[in-house]
């Protein structure tokens, strides 16, 4: 019986929060990449180098850093609901107003203009995303979470299957009011999180004893088995915000995420000037390859995360597709001009890049609780992101002084390598015993 009010919990809750979280992230996302299409004319345009673009993607994540443990805490203590659609609302608007770089009525020139709102974007979405890892906790079991995040980390590479094609129409078909086509690419997709921000006010529900959705059966199973964990972490001793500092697999995922974050944002950021160099196929293949590897990553996330939930081995699943990533990109490079060789392993790259996301983000909530868990979500993906503002710049700086892309690709290949091996090391700490 436990069983089926189990089944019935967590289909019931899957579906009713999943496609519009799914939904929310892919225009988080959508937004956060947007700027590797608008370059292809932004660039010339504002006439920004390699570097200066680069530089601009990665400063996104200054202002990323700088907010997301108190995000976190938020979404712990007070209201997730409340606190996700701000943020919805104010990143939106950000999103919007990077359309106008270059002119706006400031002493200042466009460089830093564009640095300005590439920053103040970030510092505007800072806390969604480990928000909403937070948020799950307070709805999944720690056996299901594995599960529950896969379907929520499918988000980004679905962000890229539909943004590039719907970023590219918008570059080659829409010039309203005068604007450049770039332009509308920030300001088309800017305007969606602001409308949602509001839906979220009315649709999301911060915990299951406020769910008017949820049959009193399987609110009663789930509060009390939520309630069961917890009490086996705060025997523990594992619950205050000091608990996560103390905790030394705190700094070693917070290096871990640093260094695979390092080498997918370069990759998301460079991919469509990469496959724009590919002479030999058309630009509408030129598209397809450039999304081919997040449609293997869609697979890549959902396939791990069951894995994962069958094996319950947490740690090796987060360490290997970071293994996997660095080797297949290194095979690309290697694959030199041979176009259809080159590809195949940019697909196994998408395979493996993203697989990690949805078991890494369960290990914080295996060995702490309350604050604890939250304070290291934000620890981790606050100081891991800093690699978001590393990679492109790094990627951007070597393209520019070499000429090449495959000196970057070299080191963003060590940079994979060198987070699965941090990661393999990271051990759960036994949960009856106080650290």
């Amino acid at each position: 019986m436990e069983t089926t009010i189990a089944e019935r919990a967590r289909r019931r809750i899957t579906l009713r929060l999943m496609p519009f979280l799914v939904l929310v992230y892919v225009t988080a996302f959508l937004d956060r990449a947007n700027i590797g299409v608008a370059k292809l004319q932004m660039q010339s345009a504002l006439g920004l180098t390699d570097e200066v673009i680069g530089f601009g993607a990665g400063v996104f994540f200054v202002g990323y850093f700088l907010l997301e443990i108190p995000g976190s805490l938020i979404v712990e203590r007070w209201s997730a609901r409340r606190w996700l659609a701000r943020i919805m609302v104010t990143w939106g608007l950000m999103a919007t107003l990077c359309g106008f770089a270059g002119m706006l009525p400031v002493p200042f020139g466009v460089k830093t203009q564009f640095y300005w709102l590439r920053f103040l974007l970030g510092a505007a979405e800072a806390g969604f995303f480990p928000g909403v890892v937070v948020y799950l906790s307070h709805w999944f079991r720690a056996e299901d979470r594995s599960r529950a995040k896969a379907w929520f980390m499918v988000a980004q590479p679905l962000a890229v299957v539909i943004g590039v094609p719907v970023s590219r129409w918008i570059l080659e078909n829409i010039h309203w009011a005068g604007l450049a086509a770039w332009r509308w690419v920030f300001i088309l997709e800017g305007l969606p999180p602001v409308f949602l921000g509001f839906i979220t006010l009315w649709f999301l529900t911060d915990r299951p004893q406020d769910a008017r959705w949820l049959p009193d059966d399987e609110k009663f199973w789930l509060v009390n088995e939520l309630a069961r964990e917890e009490q086996d972490r705060v025997a523990s001793g594992r619950t205050g915000i000091m608990d996560a500092l103390r905790q030394p697999q705190t700094a070693l995922m917070a290096l871990s995420f640093f260094l695979i974050v390092t080498g997918n944002q370069a990759i998301l950021f460079f991919l469509p000037s990469i496959t724009e160099g590919m002479k030999g196929i058309s630009i509408t293949w030129r598209t397809v390859v450039s999304i081919l590897p997040y449609v293997c990553s869609v697979f890549g996330i959902l396939l791990n995360g069951y894995w994962a939930h069958k094996t319950g081995n947490r740690r090796l699943h987060s360490a290997l597709p970071m293994f996997l990533a660095g080797i297949s990109l290194g095979c690309a490079i290697l694959s030199g001009s041979r176009l259809g060789l080159e590809i195949v392993f940019l697909c196994l790259v998408g395979l493996t890049f993203q697989a990690y996301l949805p078991v890494f983000w369960s290990l914080p909530s295996e060995f702490l609780g309350k604050s604890a868990a939250a304070t290291t979500v934000g620890i981790v993906n606050s100081f891991g992101n800093l690699g978001g503002f590393v990679g492109p710049y790094l990627f951007g700086y070597l393209r520019t002084s070499t000429g090449r892309f495959e000196t970057g690709l070299w080191v963003l290949v060590g940079f994979m390598l060198l987070a699965g091996v941090c990661t393999s090391c990271i051990r759960i700490p036994d949960s009856s015993r106080k650290p």
